[in-house]
């Protein structure tokens, strides 16, 4: 496998409580997002970092996952994942602490178990899950094609 690189740019303007940044990627999929710390998130159109890990991590496994499903030659027509992080507060500071996925999927042909293995597998093999180092928790529901 090559190596792949991807690059996002954060400017940030002023001291934390009255400062502005902005975000953007490296390829233009994105430009200009505004952010700020997540307390300062309600009821903004801000994101924060622990959205924009969030975001990242609910990607990665969807992707993991559907290269899963497709080497057991299963074809998911929708896999939707929502991740929330969890950021503790404690003597030491901050610190994000777990990752729960909950993930629904419509994978026409799939068991229930062959489903709830490729969740597993892709939990442990997307490649974010591995880079954090906090408990990650799954709920994987296989929806009807309905």
């Amino acid at each position: 496998m090559s190596n792949m690189k991807s690059t996002a740019v954060a400017v940030w303007h002023g001291g934390l409580y009255e400062g502005q940044g902005h975000l953007s990627s490296g390829n233009a999929a994105f430009d200009g997002i505004p952010f700020a710390p997540i307390y300062r998130n309600e009821g903004s159109n801000t994101t924060n970092p622990e959205e924009l890990l969030a975001a990242a991590h609910a990607t990665c496994y969807s992707l993991t996952l559907s290269t899963i499903l497709g080497t057991c030659s299963l074809a998911p027509v929708k896999i939707e994942t929502e991740a929330t992080i969890t950021l503790e507060k404690g003597g030491e500071g901050q610190r994000i602490t777990r990752s729960h996925l909950n993930v629904r999927a419509m994978v026409p042909g799939a068991t229930p178990e062959q489903f709830i293995e490729a969740a597993k597998r892709a939990e442990v093999e997307c490649p974010l899950s591995r880079l954090m180092q906090l408990e990650i928790t799954l709920e994987a529901h296989l929806v009807d094609v309905g």
